[in-house]
């Protein structure tokens, strides 16, 4: 989870500073915001004068227990060559990483191909197709 953290800061501002057309060596940073508790939730943000805003905050879920884990809910903004400016949210916890962004390549919708079946109904389904004795009753001709 650490590795993910690590690596989509890295990758947001590696991808924010090579936006910059400008002298990249002379960016100053308006504004840094770090701050770390003891239980190990942080929260951490920055500005640069190119117009780059990353933050981020981190927590750990259900500490102590066996079901802990880390929460990470951050963004990064900046403008693209053209002029555009690129919003990207993301949230990396124990369902993984989940980037969001309308620069995002996203899969096609298929209308075609209808829901899957619920869990439930489809259990039901091959139990009934298990067991046809117990519908016999209800499918035999009533005698007049």
């Amino acid at each position: 989870m650490k590795t993910i953290i690590a690596f989509s800061t890295i990758v947001a501002v590696a991808l924010a500073a090579s936006l910059e057309r400008v002298d990249p060596k002379h960016i100053p940073i308006i504004r840094q915001e770090n701050e770390v508790s003891v239980d190990g939730n942080y929260r951490s943000s920055f500005e640069t004068g190119n117009g780059i805003v990353i933050q981020e905050q981190g927590v750990l879920k259900n500490a102590g227990s066996q079901d802990a884990a880390s929460e990470v809910v951050g963004s990064a903004e900046w403008k693209s060559p053209e002029g555009v400016p690129v919003v990207l949210k993301y949230v990396a916890n124990e369902f993984g990483y989940q980037p969001e962004g309308s620069h995002l390549p996203t899969p096609p919708v298929d209308t075609n191909t209808p829901p899957p079946i619920p869990e439930a109904i489809l259990r039901s389904l091959e139990w009934n197709a298990a067991h046809p004795e117990e519908n016999e009753e209800y499918q035999r001709p009533q005698h007049q």
